[in-house]
């Protein structure tokens, strides 16, 4: 589904090559048409003028591809006249992430999703000789299929912009662009005779088109609008342009074999299989139809579709096409997934796969993601995936899950353990999240782990990260990501894959999971001395985020604790007990959660539900997407399929979606235990249904700017809850 494909039949059809030679892929460099070094040189320079203003001038930089004789990324950094830093680097890429690290290890900065702290010095801090940040890596990929929905699905150009600035600033130089291809597939379908009905069937609404390429989901949430195809095309034009100006090198699809229903009508005699249903869903959104690579009208079709995407996107000649995510194809014959490629010079980038097939290509014409590989490396067990390159990736989130939560030490040594495993083909290392703008720590750690080559200490990089975060020396910084990397980003569980648990985004029961996988008191030490701190650094964006997201994973502990409270009183027939934990939980606690998200425009729900109206042309089109948006994070599906997977604590949606089940929740248990019977789950459900179908389409309107004063509500927050979490402990 929307995990990390781990079964033997999670395969990709459209890969093969049976007919073309690539006898190594790093030769591809030699095979792009793109940016020159002089245009690459300009794009950095646009990018520190976005994000340093006029102090951008006081860099100097220069893209020269002879500076390094392979294909590994170098960038080296000098002083220079009237106290001006040089950077010359093999590619755009390399040049922004050198002055990247410079930035971050001279000067004390930092960027990221959830704002930057960028106080340079004045005036930039000289160098002594050269220095040299290079990578042993050839690709630094970035992207999840998973999360073109779960979290990039909206996105205007000026985001888009300020994302592809930051994987240059982090070193990426490989990621999917899968924007604007339902247009393609429309004019494919469309040319062979299909009509708009038979596709509006086809095609999901926006926020599920990850899954609709998979083959997974079909017609929930759309029709998906003509408006939506303009929108996404253009879009697409843009990204793919900034993208190569830098040297990145986009990874576009190709078919899977996965085709509209309406494709038996006009084909009768083409070998198609109807598969069983995805998940919980039923026929009427989740049959795919799969077309056999051995009917010439596979062929036809991948040709089709690959000719209008090299002619509207031009090419790098990497793909990925992804099929039978959790799903069962009609054969595991090796002939099955084999097919010709219309590009004799393709590399197809695909997710671990099966032996027979990993066999069924030349080495060096597939490189192989190894998805999970911080919890569930496939490469050790695979002899480096039988020969073929591979990527050695780090999942790290589920469904854009908002909680705190990551591997440290796995991702710290896992990297450098793939490269000395007996003939490694390692090529590469990944950032493969479902969803992205959470737990920036762990994806700044990754990113920089590429170009290195030993793991770092861990102690001392969380001391320098805390000082650059927010430009401050105070110890109590320090201590406290020093107990966070120790407690909550130390998850070394493999049945942790943070797919968030916590009892309070998700439906209630009496039979929720309560454990975690860190101390609480480590936490909570971390919580006070993020507090102490705040006083002088309350107008810094970084902090003000972090100072949320640290209480809003203390109140989320908290929630857990009043939980145990209300199943334990519930249980043992205390209806005092009940009444008390309940009425703490629901009138006090979750309210006080909604106030410090509303707080902070990095946790609001209106911010979400605007980028998705925003997108629609006219009223109706803005009300399909944002029923789209909603559902996504909620019930995902139209009866709850997969309900919570993709939980977001943020304000709006705790007051009026999470806190309304728990309130029906412990009404209803009082009411049981008032009247003397049991708790019926299923009872519950319907009832509870209708509240979290009702969020999904009351049409509020929700705040897109932040209310209050995040300190302050977050200093109340503080006095009232801490005393109660050494109350508990004790």
């Amino acid at each position: 589904m929307i995990h990390c494909n781990r079964s033997a039949f999670c395969l990709l059809l459209f890969v093969t090559l049976l007919h073309s030679v690539c006898s190594d892929f790093q030769t591809l460099a030699h095979l792009r048409a793109n940016a020159s070094d002089k245009s690459q040189s300009r794009a950095v320079v646009d990018l520190l003028r976005r994000l340093l203003g006029n102090r951008s001038r006081d860099f100097i930089v220069s893209v020269n591809r002879t500076l390094s004789n392979d294909t590994l990324d170098v960038c080296e950094l000098r002083s220079a006249k009237n106290n001006k830093i040089l950077a010359v680097g093999s590619t755009g890429v390399a040049v922004a992430t050198g002055i990247y690290n410079y930035l971050k290890y001279f000067c004390n900065c930092h960027v990221s999703w959830s704002g930057d702290q960028l106080n340079l010095p004045r005036p930039l801090p000289p160098l002594t000789g050269v220095l040299r940040i290079n990578t042993p890596h050839r690709f630094r990929y970035y992207q999840n299929v998973c999360t073109q929905s779960y979290s990039l699905v909206w996105w205007d150009w000026p985001r888009w912009q300020r994302e592809i600035d930051w994987m240059a600033l982090n070193g990426i130089n490989l990621s999917l662009a899968f924007t604007g291809q339902e247009v393609l597939w429309q004019e494919v379908y469309l040319s062979l005779g299909l009509n708009q009905t038979e596709l509006d069937r086809f095609f999901t609404g926006p926020a599920f088109l990850a899954w609709n390429r998979m083959g997974n989901l079909f017609q929930w949430g759309g029709p998906l609008p003509q408006s939506w195809h303009v929108k996404q095309l253009y879009l697409q034009f843009k990204i793919l342009d900034r993208m190569r100006s830098f040297w990145m090198i986009p990874v576009l699809p190709a078919f899977s074999g996965i085709v509209p229903e309406g494709i038996t009508r006009l084909f009768p005699q083409a070998n198609v299989t109807k598969l069983n249903p995805w998940s919980h869903f039923n026929c009427t959104y989740s049959s795919a139809y799969v077309l056999d690579p051995r009917d010439p009208l596979f062929q036809q079709i991948g040709a089709l579709f690959l000719t209008k995407v090299i002619k509207e996107f031009g090419t790098d000649h990497i793909y990925n096409t992804d099929t039978f995510n959790e799903m069962v194809p009609a054969s595991s014959d090796p002939a099955y997934l084999a097919s010709i490629s219309l590009d004799p010079q393709a590399i197809w980038l695909m997710q671990d796969q099966v032996k027979a097939l990993l066999h069924g290509v030349p080495l060096g014409c597939m490189v192989i993601l190894d998805l999970f590989a911080e919890s569930m490396p496939v490469y050790s067990s695979t002899n480096s995936f039988y020969g073929q390159p591979f990527i050695w990736c780090m999942l790290h989130n589920f469904g854009g899950n908002s909680g705190l939560f990551g591997t440290v030490e796995s991702i710290n040594s896992g990297p450098f353990n793939a490269i000395r495993f007996p003939n490694s083909t390692l090529v590469g290392l990944g950032l493969t999240p479902e969803g992205i703008e959470q737990n920036p720590v762990i994806y700044e750690l990754m990113s920089e782990l590429a170009w290195r080559k030993e793991p770092v200490n861990l102690s001392k990089w969380v001391s320098l990260y805390a000082l650059r975060r927010y430009g401050s020396m105070d110890e109590n910084l320090t201590a406290a990501w020093q107990l966070l990397f120790h407690s909550v980003y130390n998850c070394t569980l493999l049945q942790y894959k943070n797919h968030n648990r916590s009892p309070l985004v998700h439906r209630p029961s009496l039979r929720m999971q309560t454990d975690i996988w860190y101390e609480p008191t480590d936490f909570y030490k971390a919580w006070k001395l993020l507090f102490e701190a705040a006083p002088g650094l309350a107008t810094l964006e970084t902090f003000r985020y972090d100072l949320v997201d640290v209480t809003r994973q203390a109140l989320q502990l908290l929630t857990t604790e009043f939980y145990k409270e209300i199943r334990n009183a519930f249980q043992a027939q205390k209806l005092p007990d009940l009444l008390t934990a309940g009425g703490v939980l629901v009138y006090d606690l979750l309210p006080e959660l909604d106030r410090l998200l509303s707080s902070n425009e990095h946790f609001l729900l209106g911010v979400w539900l605007e980028q998705a109206q925003s997108q629609g042309v006219d009223k109706h089109e803005a009300q399909l997407y944002d029923i789209d948006a909603r559902n996504q994070i909620t019930l995902w599906g139209p009866d709850g399929e997969i309900l919570d997977y993709a939980s977001k604590e943020w304000g709006g949606l705790v007051e009026d979606y999470y806190l309304q089940r728990w309130g029906l929740f412990v009404n209803t248990l009082v009411e049981c235990l008032d009247r003397g019977r049991p708790f019926k789950q299923d009872v519950f459900n319907q009832a509870v249904f209708q509240v979290e179908k009702g969020f999904v389409y009351n049409q509020r309107k929700y705040l897109s700017k932040p209310l209050g004063d995040t300190y302050e509500v977050a200093r109340r927050t503080f006095l009232k809850y801490y005393p109660y979490t050494l109350k508990r402990l004790k």
